[in-house]
């Protein structure tokens, strides 16, 4: 306890405010590059890059030479790499940095409409939308965060309501071509372009729309609704498999089972792990 308390008052000795100032320097970098990763599906390949680097250590402390060679070389080449993969997401933060004040950064967003509220409008728009064959694009946001879809559309940041969502829709408007992507019960932009599907076993039936959809739950947990301009059919995409032929009270319980009693689910879940661990 002696020993270190002396290394303590020595420290304290040497430490200046210059030290503290780059402290907060270095914590308000990190804490950008977390929020750049969490506004990114690029944090799937952040895990990925971790458990390289946990393997390289292993293999090291194991003495198994090639393995480390072969990977230590890899996380080498993975800077220029990285560069490359994350130039969408770079160029933003860059773009955020020149325009953004600092105190937004800690800005909250206050939001009173519930997701059930959200539920409701998504149901009666698309009910509307398949009654007029209109066709429609719609991602509904969930723990992967799709930024990189957002900023290929236009910032709406609106509430979402039966009536915009028809209107955005509505052929030969702006931004029908598009989709629509609803972010903590707001439609945070419309218009965006959505990554297609490259399974290649798929209906010839399917247009564009559902691969689109498809492809978008394949690289995140969003959820996907597609109303078919041809049939005016509703359809769900989730994980990667397109479930049809819903109506409005049968996509309503699928959402809700989704998004409200999947959630609660899994709350329940951790909070009997933490009192289990007390």
């Amino acid at each position: 306890m002696g020993k270190l308390l002396a290394f303590l008052t020595s420290y304290l000795n040497v430490f200046k405010i210059t030290d503290l100032f780059d402290i907060a320097l270095v914590a308000l970098a990190i804490y950008w590059l977390i929020k750049l990763i969490k506004e990114t599906r690029a944090v799937q390949l952040v895990k990925g890059i971790v458990m390289l680097l946990i393997l390289t250590q292993i293999s090291d402390w194991l003495n198994l030479n090639i393995i480390n060679f072969i990977l230590t070389n890899t996380l080498q080449l993975g800077v220029l790499a990285l560069i490359v993969l994350f130039q969408p997401e770079l160029r933003r933060v860059l773009e955020q940095i020149g325009t953004t004040k600092i105190g937004n950064i800690f800005s909250v967003d206050s939001n009173n409409v519930t997701i059930e509220d959200t539920i409701k409008e998504i149901c009666v728009g698309v009910e509307n939308m398949s009654r007029q064959r209109i066709g429609a694009l719609i991602v509904i946001e969930r723990k992967t965060k799709v930024s990189d879809v957002l900023l290929t559309g236009v910032e709406l940041k609106s509430r979402v309501s039966s009536s915009v969502l028809v209107n955005i829709f509505f052929p030969n408007t702006p931004l029908h071509d598009g989709a629509v992507v609803i972010r903590d019960n707001k439609i945070e932009a419309a218009g965006c372009l959505l990554p297609l599907t490259q399974n290649n076993t798929l209906s010839t039936e399917l247009g564009t729309r559902h691969r689109a959809a498809i492809g978008m739950s394949e690289t995140s947990d969003a959820l996907v609704i597609v109303v078919s301009e041809e049939t005016g059919k509703i359809s769900l995409a989730n994980g990667g498999t397109l479930t049809r032929n819903f109506n409005a009270e049968t996509l309503k319980k699928a959402l809700e089972k989704l998004l409200i009693i999947s959630d609660e689910h899994k709350q329940s879940k951790f909070s009997k792990f933490k009192g289990r661990t007390k």
